[in-house]
């Protein structure tokens, strides 16, 4: 069991800087500590390392309301995290990482707090059959994170409406998301704010371990590793570019004809379209497989490939409505 145990309280809400330094403390963590980082993602959908984007959330609809996307280091589904919302890991080497004892300190800090929380497989934190808490996990070279979501007062309406896939049809190699019913802590205790959630992590985390807690101290850390790290996670080839190939097909009738347009997707880039159609002037299908082959998979460079074909200014609108709506 470890003997020191650090506190670490995150520093601001975006989200690539956050996870830049869960990943710099897991480099940093020494034998014979914990490490405990909580911290607030604002309006932020963050999908696991080996999940397709584009079949765990509807990306477009994220950006146009202000929101991010971002990827970890761990598996797991997609999860929405905003201000109601508490995020914690902890870090240390292999011979002091436990994580039934970790959940435990998740679970104590809401019994504390009158909350009836339970442990459900290895993965879920639930409340009276609900689930308040999803975990993931990561290691590498002997260091290991755990790390989870508390929902305390999070807008369940935008998580509904985030973590939908796109009505395209789309066959991934991805991961998927597995859906659960979900609810906040707050529901259990009207007025629950985040801030006691955490005050009562931390209190817990010392319980729990039997050591007194001590916060991580500002000038230990390295920012211009940390600078490095979240330029990474900002990065399109992290985010979007990952080698998960999937396939996704779109069709629609319109007054000039019926329409199908396949995409085979690779690290984010179309890599062969086929266009399909019934239209009396057929002849734009094959200049638009050509256009489409190629195009990175956004909205923005799918309708600028469209718009560049040469035919009716109906049939580049549709085809362009039609790309653009699986976002």
């Amino acid at each position: 069991m470890p003997q020191n145990l650090w506190i670490c309280r995150g520093e601001g809400l975006d989200p690539y800087e956050n996870l830049a330094m869960e990943r710099y403390l897991l480099e940093r963590v020494g034998e014979g500590a914990c490490i405990l980082y909580l911290w607030q993602n604002e309006n932020t959908v963050v999908i696991g390392r080996n999940q397709n984007p584009w079949a765990e959330c509807r990306t477009q609809l994220l950006e146009e309301e202000g929101g991010r996307l971002a990827r970890r280091l761990s598996g797991g589904g997609a999860v929405y995290h905003d201000l109601g919302n508490l995020n914690f890991t902890f870090l240390a080497r292999q011979g002091d990482y436990d994580v039934q004892r970790q959940l435990s300190v998740i679970v104590s800090a809401c019994r504390s707090l009158g909350i009836p929380a339970e442990i459900s497989g290895r993965n879920d934190l639930l409340a009276a059959g609900r689930k308040f808490s999803g975990n993931a996990y990561y290691a590498h070279q002997g260091r290991c994170c755990h790390h989870g979501t508390l929902l305390v007062a999070a807008d369940l309406g935008k998580m509904g409406r985030y973590l939908r896939p796109s009505a395209a049809k789309l066959q991934s190699k991805g991961v998927p998301s597995v859906r659960a019913r979900v609810a906040n802590l707050s529901e259990f205790l009207p007025g629950l704010r985040v801030e006691d959630v955490a005050a009562g992590v931390e209190r817990a985390f010392s319980a729990v371990y039997g050591r007194e807690v001590r916060p991580l101290p500002p000038e230990a850390l390295d920012r211009a590793r940390l600078a490095r790290l979240a330029a990474e996670n900002r990065s399109w080839s992290w985010l979007w570019g990952r080698k998960i190939a999937f396939t996704t097909q779109s069709s629609r009738r319109f007054p000039w004809g019926e329409v199908t347009v396949g995409l085979a997707v690779e690290s984010g880039v179309v890599r062969e379209a086929a266009v399909y159609t019934d239209a009396m002037d057929w002849t734009f299908a094959a200049p638009m497989e050509r256009a489409l082959a190629g195009c990175p998979f956004a909205p923005a460079d799918l309708r600028a490939a469209v718009e560049a074909v040469p035919c009716d200014g109906d049939v580049r609108r549709d085809i362009t409505k039609l790309l653009t709506e699986q976002f």
